[in-house]
């Protein structure tokens, strides 16, 4: 059996998808420590002008580890207002856009408290827009 680790990404690039397609079982980690400046928190989106990098805020840890499960989304800032901007802006001409638009705009209206509900839902949504079926497992 085909089987992927993986870790949960917010708006995770395409070798991701490419990775669950191919498998026939996927386990995304959550017992994992956290890491800082990784594609946990942080995505790249294809802008007018290149590469856009996009990071949502998290709280610091209490101590010097933190489980990615417990990892929580910071209430200050504007981020998802900002995400949502850059996404109409990289995103709006393009033929399919108005298809998603809603789909994705809950995500960007509604509060997540833990980086990884975010991840997961966006993950799931992604999933069966392209007809991922891949069994998921959590560790």
């Amino acid at each position: 059996m085909n089987t992927v680790l993986l870790s949960s990404l917010y708006l995770a690039p395409i070798q991701y998808y490419s990775k669950l397609f191919r498998a026939e079982r996927a386990i995304i980690e959550t017992d994992d420590n956290y890491q800082k400046q990784s594609y946990r928190n942080r995505s790249v989106i294809a802008a007018a002008n290149g590469a856009m990098s996009l990071s949502v805020p998290i709280e610091k840890p209490a101590g010097l580890k933190s489980k990615m499960k417990d990892v929580r989304i910071a209430e200050h800032g504007n981020w998802q207002h900002l995400h949502w901007n850059a996404l109409i802006s990289a995103y709006n001409s393009t033929p399919f856009f108005d298809y998603y638009r809603d789909e994705f705009r809950y995500f960007y209206e509604n509060r997540f408290r833990f980086l990884l509900d975010l991840n997961e839902q966006l993950r799931s949504l992604i999933c069966e827009l392209i007809g991922i079926e891949v069994p998921i497992e959590y560790s």
